[in-house]
């Protein structure tokens, strides 16, 4: 098996990080919709102390938090 790095043929669960397009096609939100949730996960990532990427998301937290 092949290890999965951010590349576009990549499905999005197998990426480590999601960008705000990927977020708002799983949720079927509009981008800015999806920045929003985007901000919303990374400040609870940023209070117990991880280190978050601007406009990207943690995959493993992002479904973790969605129940997806």
């Amino acid at each position: 098996m092949t290890d999965c790095k951010q590349t576009a043929a990549c499905p999005p669960e197998r990426k480590k990080f999601l960008t705000a397009t990927e977020v708002a096609e799983i949720l079927d939100v509009s981008r800015s919709t999806a920045y929003r949730i985007i901000r919303r996960l990374n400040a609870e990532l940023d209070k117990v102390g991880k280190i978050t990427v601007a406009g990207k998301v943690s995959a493993r937290y992002f479904y973790e938090n969605t129940y997806l």
